[in-house]
């Protein structure tokens, strides 16, 4: 990028800073999150070491007509007026995950309505959360690995074969079967509107809606071999298959355990370690194998996604033409680790907002 380029994407960043950023809406601003935070040398409960302090964020409650506040506790789960929201917590990610966290919070009209689910394979990831925001209403549940280690197969960056990423896949086997909906965020985003609206999404009769990218080149997600071969390539036939980031996703999870799709799911995978490579990213391909043609269609506004550049590079990325509702930095580059090496991508400023990264000032 050019140097007149990047002042000028930069200023660009920070028009939009001021249009998207809870420090200059009608929310507290950084400074004045409360003073409550772990210490990054604490060990939590259960024995694993953060290496993060998370400042206390501020007790949000954003109109009048959204009810009392609880007064203690949570809630129970299968309340039917509850947004429910499923994001994973590990070490790696945890930073990006209580900014995603936050920044739902911020722009929820009545942010007491949401419920957190939150898939961990490591101990502690409660506490961590409890003290970033007292009075979440959430439930953490543990994803054992050993649930997908024989299925996984190696991918272009080492973070796609982690177990954890599969864990979307079981969402309507590890939730409550009163859960009936819930919306997948990865830790990699932002929300700056409200999640309320992404949840009324109509899914009609499918069980998965994303925004879709039907001019993209679906070839490219699967392998020579897959394409070659008809016995494969055959399921898409009858479909209009269009890729979709699994990143962010409404998911209808009683018409997904009525079909079984997790179990189709896992087929594929089967496959592709019983009968040789019939694709490369990760977590990605089985999904688009067993929904690509049959997704819900959502507004691109809810994913403008690559903001992390590509899987090898993590280049700079500009924001799609059109408005947005979330920020999502897929790709290799997050925007957390480019701001602490002093170079971020001009978008990595729509982040920050919302991180409560490092002890109070």
């Amino acid at each position: 990028m050019s140097w007149a380029g990047r002042v000028s994407g930069f200023f660009s960043a920070a028009l939009l800073v001021v249009l998207l950023s809870p420090s200059f809406q009608s929310f507290p601003p950084a400074e004045a999150i409360r003073s409550a935070h772990f210490d990054s040398n604490l060990r939590i409960p259960g024995g694993i070491p953060t290496r993060y302090s998370f400042r206390t964020a501020p007790p949000f409650r954003n109109a009048d007509e959204c009810g009392p506040s609880p007064s203690g506790g949570d809630p129970m789960v299968c309340d039917p007026s509850l947004v429910h929201i499923a994001i994973t917590l590990d070490s790696e990610y945890l930073r990006g995950s209580i900014a995603a966290v936050h920044s739902v919070l911020q722009h929820a009209l009545c942010p007491e309505s949401a419920f957190f689910h939150f898939l961990v394979s490591e101990k502690g990831m409660e506490a961590v959360v409890r003290g970033s925001f007292p009075r979440l209403r959430f439930k953490v549940y543990f994803f054992d690995p050993e649930r997908v280690q024989g299925l996984i197969s190696a991918s272009v960056r080492q973070a796609l074969e982690q177990p954890l990423n599969y864990a979307r896949n079981y969402l309507a086997d590890i939730l409550e079967p009163c859960v009936r909906r819930v919306i997948y965020l990865d830790s990699d985003l932002v929300v700056v509107d409200d999640v309320a609206k992404l949840w009324r999404t109509g899914l009609g009769s499918r069980a998965v809606g994303a925004p879709e990218y039907c001019h993209a080149n679906f070839t490219k997600y699967f392998t020579d071999r897959f394409w070659s071969d008809p016995a494969l390539s055959g399921t898409f036939a009858e479909r209009r298959p269009c890729y979709f980031n699994t990143g962010v996703m409404v998911m209808d999870l009683a018409r997904w355990r009525r079909a079984g799709y997790t179990r189709q799911i896992e087929r594929w995978m089967e496959v592709q370690r019983r009968e040789g490579r019939i694709y490369e990213l990760g977590s990605l391909p089985p999904f688009l194998l067993v929904f690509a043609g049959l997704v819900a269609p959502i507004d691109h506004r809810w994913n403008q996604h690559g903001l992390g550049g590509d899987n090898v590079r993590g280049s700079c990325r500009d924001l799609h033409p059109g408005p947005v509702s979330l920020l999502h930095w897929s790709g290799s580059g997050k925007p957390w680790m480019r701001l602490d090496a002093k170079c971020p991508c001009p978008l990595d400023t729509l982040w920050a907002p919302y991180d409560l990264h490092g002890p109070s000032p």
